[in-house]
């Protein structure tokens, strides 16, 4: 069988499968789940045409991983075809533990578990099933491998995952912001002492990137809409574990659902039983749609009106404002929904809530975009970045916001 097809993907041109058990992990049920996890969440409900998915941006970052090795070896670098192979089975896998919805119900669903440890989970169920093929590729995965810039491409600040992201989910939403110079990025990239650096000539491109990584924040991943359903998908999934566990209500869902809706699973419940991973392999986005529509129609005030509320639009305001402001405005609205009815003001935690959005778009105390000069010493981007003053763009911005049903309160 041929495995090495050729994808026609809307962002990159023509993707080509690079090494045959690429395919067969592709082809897993574990990796296709993948086509029904939205890349963005709930921004749709903003951006109409931000449908892509999970796989898509998979794909597209195996695809930038495979023209920065060729850049790579072409500058001198020695990277076997074992490591190569290695290397892009641990981009394809990064992203594989991602749940309904992606980043929104990543604390709801399995509590306390972040994406990239059931990503691992995934990553050694799979490299029992392909017999230790994924052997080095884990401890690429997991940075254990002496040769640190491969994991640098595959989890760093300017690793290929994120300038797939940028580009695929500037292109998908329209916000022409967040368009970077991958190519060039790729083309500058070099290693140095074992480190992922870029060549002095990219300097601007990397200015470039870090600024529309700023501007993408504020515009897509924390846009007020977004923000406000988000929390309110959120919400919802709180109210019906609340009324599952506590009240022993059974509410209709899908039956993967209703296996994390009744109970509380943790990291060590997912590792001392397998059931657990191979039930979350079944979950998607699907799952979660099908709820809200069975939950528009209950009985229980909050979980119908929230319910609707997203298969409706009808979300929830998000306004902005300094710490005392919200403060000031989270009490006038706190005591106007205690106005309404004593029934409402019960489910107070559900309808009114303050937050803070927090945008850093680039942090060098966790890791660093070097430099590399022609004299071979190496500087951070923020010494040396004369166009754009990116130093600031170091510190993260917070913003204080109040979410509320602006509908039932205002």
């Amino acid at each position: 069988m041929n495995k090495r097809k050729i994808i026609n993907d809307p962002v990159h041109g023509f993707l080509s499968i690079p090494f045959d058990i690429v395919f067969d992990i592709i082809e897993h049920p574990y990796f296709q789940r993948l086509r029904r996890i939205n890349q963005l969440g709930l921004s749709s409900l903003v951006y109409p045409g931000a449908n892509h998915s999970r796989f898509q941006h998979t794909l597209g970052a195996v695809h930038l991983m495979g023209k920065a090795l060729e850049v790579l070896r072409s500058k001198g670098h020695q990277i076997t075809e074992e490591e190569a192979k290695a290397v892009t089975l641990a981009i394809l896998m990064h992203d594989i533990g991602h749940g309904p919805y992606s980043h929104t119900l990543e604390r709801s669903i399995v509590n306390g578990i972040h994406h990239e440890e059931l990503s691992l989970m995934f990553f050694e169920e799979l490299n029992k099933t392909f017999k230790g093929q994924l052997d080095l590729a884990l401890k690429i995965f997991k940075d254990e491998y002496p040769k640190k810039f491969l994991n640098q491409l595959v989890s760093g600040q300017l690793d290929v995952d994120r300038l797939d992201y940028l580009t695929r989910d500037s292109f998908y939403t329209g916000v022409a912001e967040g368009v970077i110079g991958y190519d060039r990025i790729i083309q500058m990239l070099d290693v140095h002492d074992d480190n992922l650096v870029v060549e002095e000539k990219g300097i601007y491109s990397i200015e470039k990137f870090i600024v529309s990584r700023r501007l993408m924040y504020w515009q897509v991943y924390l846009h007020k809409t977004s923000l406000a359903a988000d929390h309110m998908l959120v919400n919802v999934f709180e109210r019906a574990k609340f009324l599952s566990r506590e009240r022993g209500m059974s509410l209709p869902c899908s039956a993967p659902l209703k296996h994390f809706l009744d109970r509380e699973i943790s990291m060590s419940d997912f590792r001392s039983n397998e059931m657990h991973l191979k039930t979350f392999s079944l979950l998607d986005d699907h799952d979660i749609m099908g709820a809200l529509k069975a939950w528009a129609n209950h009985d229980d005030l909050v979980l119908s009106y929230i319910s609707k509320g997203i298969l409706n639009r009808r979300l929830f305001k998000v306004v902005y404002g300094t710490p005392q402001e919200i403060d000031k405005v989270y009490q006038l609205k706190s005591k106007a929904l205690s106005l309404k009815s004593t029934i409402l003001n019960n489910f107070h935690s559900y309808l009114i809530f303050k937050g803070k959005s927090v945008n850093n778009a680039y942090n060098p105390t966790k890791d660093n975009i070097w430099i590399k000069f022609k004299d071979g010493s190496i500087k951070d981007i923020s010494e040396v970045a004369d166009m754009l003053n990116i130093r600031s763009l170091a510190n993260p911005i917070e913003k204080s916001y109040l979410c509320y049903a602006a509908d039932i309160i205002d």
